[in-house]
């Protein structure tokens, strides 16, 4: 039998006081809560759970273009090799990863049921398929290894894991974070982040910045589901003392139903579209019901859920006496709609928990991607250096390539050339290893010149990384370089309004905004003008000439030609006029790449009743082909001096001699080869030598580029262009024009923002580049409209998906910078937008 420990005997029990024992073991516990399981680190906003997920993902290879895997595999290997605890603590946290509605932007992708804002439970593991989202794996995982961050031993020392992940973005800020630790927790918001790199950049550029100019680049937070924040003193209080209270309500509109089978009667309805964060629907829906049923509120008949995959809408119906704004109230004030956010901006500095202000955290995010820029710039160094020397000793041998086989030929075995090697041509260990394993192939003339090219690249590679090593401004400007590309890629619209920023109510025959109204109780209501037809085209500001007559166009495509400089068409806008003589045509563009002349004396005079549209005026083999007008335009007297720029809908740029012009026939001209299902989008003249080209794209971005023959050559009639940009899928261009330096361009959006920019602020590109990302859009749904250059005197007709019109005077649109959403000139119904935007002389009442 095996003895046992007596641990009765002297020697063996040590004295200990009760509340001693209690004291340190209760710390340890609290430390291993705090550490290891509740609370973020600041650096990459993790908690070990989340990181641990994150690297066993990454080490799977579940990379975001490769099949989905089971979770169940993943919370396996989590569980294997990284975190000894509960199979459903490591799933629950698989899952909020996944969810949009509780994380802003969600680091693993999904493919199953992960549940829902109804509290509805996710599928079991076996069931659902998870890998990395795009932002985690590029902005996250990209550069893990032990050269970036430092890596510890896993639980029982099998595994080797990162004690922090190199996170290129503030994490802890973007998605929030929240946890109960012992004696302390944290409850940190999430926030949009355009407007977290837009800070951080200020903090790099002025680091003694002031916490209200920080404050203008990050406003408020911005939750996943939206929402509004009440007042902004909360926020203010977090960001300054890390810890505030933030009132937010949920998105509520009033809406006139009909409702009823046989005798359709009007009913008011609150129609609930957002709801704060963390707010439960389906137990919010079920506390009103409630209250309705215990008579604690009235005034509601009904109430249902309408909420599918678009989004959500909640239909609370109302009594015929009941007052909205009173109900409204009451909701407000005894139901989660209106609920408070309590922000504690707790994490893990140096392992110790510290309740730190917005500045801080951002100052501690970038030291630590300092140091990881640093460690990982070093290790290239090291790494390029080291095969430069290999590269420079093969140079070497190929030089002496007599000796050297001479050497080879005469030695016993390798060793003994190798030391050869090192005493008779002076190179080092490691040069002559790679000369006694180089292939023979590298003895050709053509592996001697590729090692040449990689000797030079390799030199011009370790003189930059020298370079970012030994100058920190030029790290600093390498890591917001990184900042500013991760904010093209993954930056959306705020999702989460702000008490300055809500948009003004607008009243139509069916929805009226119920959070403002006028002293009255009745919503502002806001005339429009409705145009006769729906027309869209694409007209552009030319060179004029002097004559006694006028030609315009109208919005509805109508045409005329007057003896004054009015050029008026009736009720409709005039986006085109043009001097032009009696015996001359105008020339038109058509979509599929032909330009027709059209004379004058077929256009109608201005006082005619009946005015054509242009495109009856074409040739009758363009009508049945149905060629679409996209430009017109007056020769201009000094055409040899001009040429003709052309762009395509996909992207095809050229252009073309002004004097391929100078002969018109009835079957008019080609201007460009098409290919299958482009068409011509543009054409306008340029100033070759002067002018510089904008090109606009729908997701808000702006290629500039100088008119020159190595990015934009002059060919022939034939020819296809050479491709402009690369459109993304869904992406469409939606302005080019001309300009040069000094002037601006003008951007509206399809939700009614408009704004001036500056085109110094623009960077020269070349043809194939991505861009200006010049448009930062409020919501996810909106688009770029139009990019114009106009002149000051000049208005925008506008037209919207109703078919209401409304004339803009240019000058009304701001200045602002390119990460700027500008004014919002037109209040939108929910499904509401601009369909069509062009340049304008005036509206014929």
């Amino acid at each position: 039998m095996a003895q046992q420990l007596d641990l009765l005997q002297p020697g063996n029990i040590i004295p200990t006081a009760l509340h001693t024992e209690m004291e340190q073991s209760y710390l340890e516990y609290a430390m291993s809560v705090i550490v290891g399981r509740a609370l973020p680190d600041v650096r990459d906003g993790l908690k070990p759970v989340h990181r641990r997920i994150l690297y066993a993902m990454y080490e799977l290879g579940l990379s975001p273009d490769r099949p989905y895997r089971k979770c169940a595999r993943v919370v396996g290997d989590v569980l294997g090799k990284y975190h000894p605890h509960g199979d459903q603590s490591v799933y629950d946290a698989l899952v909020r990863l996944v969810q949009e509605f509780s994380t802003r932007y969600p680091l693993l992708a999904g493919h199953g049921n992960f549940g829902s804002i109804d509290n509805d439970p996710p599928a079991a593991m076996r069931y659902t398929e998870t890998r990395l989202a795009p932002v985690s794996f590029e902005a996250m995982l990209d550069q893990v290894g032990e050269e970036t961050v430092d890596f510890t031993d896993n639980f029982d020392g099998s595994q080797q894991e990162p004690v922090v992940l190199p996170v290129q973005l503030p994490i802890l800020l973007l998605n929030g974070s929240s946890g109960i630790a012992v004696g302390m927790a944290t409850n940190m918001p999430p926030h949009n982040l355009g407007e977290v790199v837009d800070g951080l950049i200020a903090v790099i550029d002025r680091p003694d910045i002031e916490d209200e100019k920080l404050w203008k680049y990050i406003p408020a937070p911005d939750f996943p589901t939206g929402g509004e924040i009440v007042d902004l003193d909360g926020v203010r209080q977090a960001y300054k003392t890390g810890r505030g209270i933030i009132p937010m309500r949920g998105i509520v509109h009033l809406e006139v139903l009909q409702v009823g089978k046989k005798r359709k009667r009007d009913v008011n309805a609150l129609v609930i579209t957002e709801l704060p964060y963390q707010v439960n629907k389906a137990a919010w829906i079920e506390k009103i019901a409630t209250l309705v049923n215990d008579g604690k509120i009235v005034g509601i008949s009904d109430i249902r859920d309408e909420s599918d995959r678009q989004g959500m809408r909640v239909v609370i119906e109302l009594k015929r006496d009941a007052a909205p704004e009173d109900v409204l109230k009451v909701l407000y004030k005894k139901t989660a709609l209106q609920s408070n956010f309590g922000a504690i901006m707790l994490s893990l500095v140096d392992n110790q928990p510290r309740q730190l202000p917005l500045k801080t955290i951002l100052q501690e995010f970038l030291k630590f991607r300092e140091e990881t820029l640093t460690r990982q710039y070093s290790y290239e160094l090291e790494h390029k250096e080291s095969r430069r020397h290999s590269v420079e000793g093969l140079l070497l041998a190929l030089n002496n390539l007599d000796e050297v086989i001479d050497i080879l030929r005469n030695a016993p075995d390798g060793t003994t050339a190798k030391y050869q090697f090192q005493e008779d041509l002076g190179l080092s260990e490691v040069q002559s290893d790679a000369i006694l394993a180089m292939p023979m192939r590298r003895l050709t003339g053509l592996e001697k010149q590729k090692l040449e090219q990689e000797f030079n690249e390799l030199d011009g590679e370790i003189g930059k990384l020298n370079a970012l090593l030994n100058d920190r401004h030029e790290l600093l400007k390498s890591l917001k370089k990184d900042l500013r590309s991760l904010k093209r890629k993954f930056a959306d619209a705020r999702r989460t309004r702000l008490p300055d920023a809500q948009p003004e109510p607008e009243v139509t025959p069916a929805t009226v905004d119920a959070t403002a109204t006028t002293a009255d109780g009745e919503p502002p209501k806001k005339k429009r003008r409705r145009a006769k037809k729906k027309t869209e085209l694409t007209l552009n500001l030319l060179p004029q000439r002097s004559e006694t007559s006028h030609v315009a166009i109208a919005a509805d495509g109508s045409a005329c030609w007057g003896n004054d400089d009015a050029g008026h068409v009736d009720e409709s806008a005039t986006l085109y006029k043009a001097a032009i003589g009696t015996q001359e045509n105008l020339i038109v563009c058509t979509d599929q790449g032909k330009a027709y002349p059209v004379a004058i004396a077929d256009l109608p005079y201005q006082e005619q009743r009946d005015k054509p549209q242009l495109q009856s005026l074409l040739p009758d083999h363009a009508q049945r082909d149905n060629h679409q007008p996209i430009t017109q335009f007056v020769l201009p007297a000094n055409l040899e001096e001009l040429e003709l720029l052309l762009l395509t809908t996909k992207g095809k740029i050229k252009r073309l001699a002004g004097t391929e012009l100078s002969s018109f026939t009835s079957r008019g001209l080609s201007l460009i080869k098409l290919k299958e299902k482009d068409t011509l989008q543009f054409a306008f003249f340029v100033q070759p030598g002067e002018d510089r080209v904008a090109i606009a794209v729908s997701s808000g971005r702006v290629l500039h580029l100088p008119i020159s023959q190595s990015e934009i050559p002059v060919q022939g009639r034939t020819s296809q262009g050479n491709q402009a940009l690369k459109l993304r899928f869904n992406e469409k261009i939606v302005g080019c024009a001309s300009f040069q330096r000094g002037e601006e361009i003008f951007l509206l959006s399809e939700e009614g923002y408009g704004k001036r920019l500056e085109v110094n602020s623009l960077r020269l590109g070349r043809r194939g580049d991505m861009g200006n990302h010049v448009m930062r859009f409020e919501t996810k749904t909106d688009l770029l409209l139009k990019m114009f250059i106009p002149d000051m005197e000049t208005q925008l007709w506008t037209q919207d998906s109703r078919e209401n019109v409304e004339l803009i005077s240019v000058d009304k649109f701001p200045v602002a910078s390119k990460d700027s959403s500008g004014r919002r000139f037109f209040k939108f119904t929910k499904g509401d937008r601009l369909v069509t935007a062009q340049l304008a002389y005036e509206l014929k009442q």
